[in-house]
């Protein structure tokens, strides 16, 4: 083996990998077999070189099956249906005996059908025709002129520019995707565990009332100003599982993404997209809701910041598996129930702009940054300006009863008046349940006439709701209604007969009734 051949595969490796963006996946110990791939192109054919002479055509022939054989296993390694290797042979001389329909045809590896190599040999006089197919197949220029010797100084140089490459690539991919180690994610980790273990030891993870009481996100509340709770629910959750899940989506996504941006910048994305999520559960759902999915997603959202700005490396790395992930998250919180999908969503957008905010370390691109920062400050104030209008957001009944009883709880009637009111001036539909908590605020309050119409309303809906019954009975009894109350009560017993207190009532009316005849 000449050194014009040495130089003819240093030389299309360095241009292959300078130039047209192949990394190395293998350098055989002998420096004499090289395997080439480009992992953020799943189309790009995987490129093996082999600097040999090639005597005999079943030499070549063998050699193209044990290629085949390989480039199947690096099919399977890399996850793809199908993979195309182009085979190029590096030989002093063309083999003696018949070989050109080698190379015509693309063999295809037997097993599955799904791997194919097509081979290429360079030459001596045959090498301008090869350079030809060669770029044709893969649709660049790879020719270069090629004299009849070289130094071994000019084989080195190659060799040194393609593999000084290679590694500076691999080392500037490690510094952009290591530059700090995670801390924050561990202190949101910590934070978080500590938040429910707090909750369960007042009442539990699962109680609405406490995690009203501790800053669950609840419409009614942040419409009476209680503007923290667009970032308390970030750090509550609801359940054990529910902490355990988003506890280790945090522990693999945090970390990848406080590594990227660094410490400060995760610690601003991780707020900012976890305010974004409850603004967008402010305005979509109604529900009470509490997590750090939204937040988590935004760390989605930053991966793909990072994709948008480096997308050669995000491909080559992570940007299938985030990709594939995010989708996976997605079409489940879309097929199952219970899930705050408005959160996930803002939690991903807001992550995003984030990321466009602060960028990367050590590298400024201020009107960028101040784009995104405009953008990001025009969507949140648009967005609460229609959350706050009036119709911006729809309210959860369940929550407002909840709601409403706490504050009966603590005899503070007017405010769970007001909130009960306002919903069922507000509401579509409000439910039996609705008419009947606010008909007993009116009752406490003294406004019988209005607490009379609501359990009638009650009534309406439910007609087997004793409770509303036995209480309308009351109302007549203090307006001195006794033929209504009478009436009343005694539908309460008839729906209810084991409830003594139904009977009691139903026989103090026809004793007063008595007394009311006697006297006339």
């Amino acid at each position: 083996m000449s050194n014009r051949e040495s130089y003819v595969f240093w030389r299309m490796a360095n241009a292959l990998i300078t130039e047209h963006g192949y990394r190395i996946i293998q350098l055989f110990e002998n420096q004499r077999e090289l395997w080439l791939e480009k992992m953020e192109n799943r189309n790009a054919p995987v490129i093996r070189m082999l600097l040999e002479n090639m005597d005999w055509g079943n030499a070549m022939q063998r050699d193209i099956e044990f290629t085949a054989a390989n480039g199947e296993s690096v099919r399977k390694q890399l996850g793809r249906n199908k993979l195309d290797v182009i085979n190029i042979y590096i030989s002093e001389f063309p083999p003696v005996d018949d070989y050109k329909f080698r190379l015509e045809n693309p063999f295809v590896f037997p097993d599955k059908n799904k791997t194919t190599v097509h081979s290429f040999l360079f030459a001596r006089g045959i090498s301008e025709t090869a350079f030809q197919l060669l770029s044709t197949r893969l649709g660049k220029d790879l020719q270069f002129s090629i004299a009849d010797d070289y130094s071994e100084q000019e084989i080195h140089l190659q060799k040194k520019a393609a593999v000084d490459y290679a590694i500076n690539q691999v080392k500037q991919d490690r510094a952009i995707l290591q530059n700090s180690k995670p801390l924050f994610t561990y202190v949101f980790i910590i934070i978080q565990i500590a938040a429910f273990l707090w909750l369960e030891l007042n009442g539990g993870s699962t109680n609405t009332s406490t995690l009203i009481k501790y800053g669950a996100k609840v419409n009614q509340l942040i419409d009476q100003g209680e503007w923290w709770r667009f970032i308390t629910p970030v750090f509550l959750h609801i359940g054990l599982l529910h902490l355990v899940m988003n506890t280790i989506s945090l522990y693999f996504l945090g970390t990848l993404v406080e590594r990227i941006y660094g410490r400060f910048r995760f610690l601003l994305i991780y707020l900012i997209a976890g305010f974004a999520g409850v603004i967008a559960s402010f305005i979509f759902s109604p529900n009470l809701s509490a997590g750090a999915s939204g937040a988590i997603f935004g760390c989605f959202g930053a991966l793909l910041y990072f994709g948008a700005a480096n997308r050669k490396l995000f491909l080559r790395t992570m940007g299938l598996n985030v990709i594939i992930i995010l989708i996976i998250n997605l079409v489940f919180g879309f097929t199952t129930s219970g899930i705050d999908n408005a959160g996930h969503l803002g939690g991903l957008a807001g992550g995003f702009l984030a990321a466009g905010i602060t960028h990367f370390p050590k590298k400024r691109s201020v009107l960028r940054q101040l784009g995104f920062l405009i953008l990001t400050g025009g969507i949140v104030w648009a967005s609460l300006s229609y959350a706050f209008s009036g119709s911006g957001h729809s309210q959860d009944e369940s929550t407002v009863l909840v709601l409403a009883q706490d504050y009966l709880k603590q005899n503070n009637y007017q405010k769970a008046y007001e909130l009960l009111s306002r919903f069922e001036g507000t509401s579509e539909s409000p439910t039996e349940r609705t008419y009947f908590l606010l008909s007993y605020v009116e009752i406490k309050q003294g406004k019988l006439d209005d607490a009379k119409l609501h359990l009638q309303q009650a009534i309406k809906l439910d007609s087997g709701f004793h409770e509303a019954y036995f209480n309308l009975a009351l109302v007549n009894l203090e307006q001195n209604d006794l033929e209504q109350a009478k009436i009343n009560a005694q539908k309460a017993a008839d729906l209810e007969p084991d409830q003594e207190e139904y009977s009691a009532l139903v026989q103090e009316i026809n004793g007063r009734l008595q007394s009311s005849g006697e006297e006339e």
